[in-house]
């Protein structure tokens, strides 16, 4: 699970790292939540990349009232393709989600204790995202989910499943607009394998939505 996450640091480097081709002001947040929007990197069907703001919780062109419907921020990697929420934007609209690190959290004495997650070296993110765009009395809406997977060995002790990881270097492939065969991406879809995961306790404060600052990824002590 993923329902809640981070994205903060240079906006150079993000700008490189996702080989953005227009010029994307990055906002740091510290807690990003489900019915907020943040950055998503998507590829136009020439091929660039372009960075856009998206709501975090999945609309579905095809919904006529989206008080209807709960609006999923989170999609099995084992099943997005079949379910008829994500189906369509697992084939045709694939977006990479940048983040710094996310949070799980932890049963400890009764209480749940927040950890944070992120790159043993810091390297930024890239979660797999399903896109959707939403036209009606709301007016246009483009929203997307994050695509989950069972936990890495980093992961288990804290919650059964994680994100979806991106690799730096199938970037292209995760994002190819030609590429709409779900079969072909499996082998993007498993645990994280590739570098270390580190993760620490924080700050409880990042239970609450309003609280969004620099202290919430800034390691504590686990409270018992």
């Amino acid at each position: 699970m993923c329902g809640r996450y981070a994205l903060f640091g240079d906006a150079d480097a993000l700008t490189a790292q996702f080989g953005l081709d227009n010029a994307f002001q990055w906002e740091a947040r510290y807690n990003i939540a489900p019915g907020q929007f943040s950055p998503v990197v998507q590829a136009s069907p020439e091929g660039a990349r372009v960075a856009v703001y998206a709501r975090w919780g999945l609309l579905p062109s095809w919904v006529k009232d989206p008080r209807s419907i709960v609006h999923p921020f989170n999609a099995k990697a084992e099943t997005a393709a079949t379910r008829p929420m994500f189906r369509h934007a697992m084939r045709r609209r694939r977006v990479l989600v940048p983040a710094s690190g996310f949070y799980e959290w932890k049963p400890l004495g009764g209480r749940k204790q927040p950890y944070f997650i992120q790159r043993a070296d810091h390297h930024p993110l890239a979660f797999a995202g399903l896109l959707e765009h939403w036209s009606g009395f709301e007016g246009e809406l483009v929203t997307y989910a994050v695509l989950t997977t069972p936990a890495n060995a980093t992961l288990t002790p804290l919650h059964d499943r994680m994100p979806v990881i991106i690799d730096d270097a199938d970037y292209a492939m995760w994002l190819d607009p030609e590429l709409t065969e779900p079969e072909a991406l499996r082998p993007l879809l498993g645990p994280w394998a590739g570098a270390a995961l580190a993760a620490h306790a924080v700050s409880r404060r990042v239970n609450r939505g309003i609280d969004d600052d620099a202290g919430l990824v800034a390691p504590e002590h686990a409270a018992s």
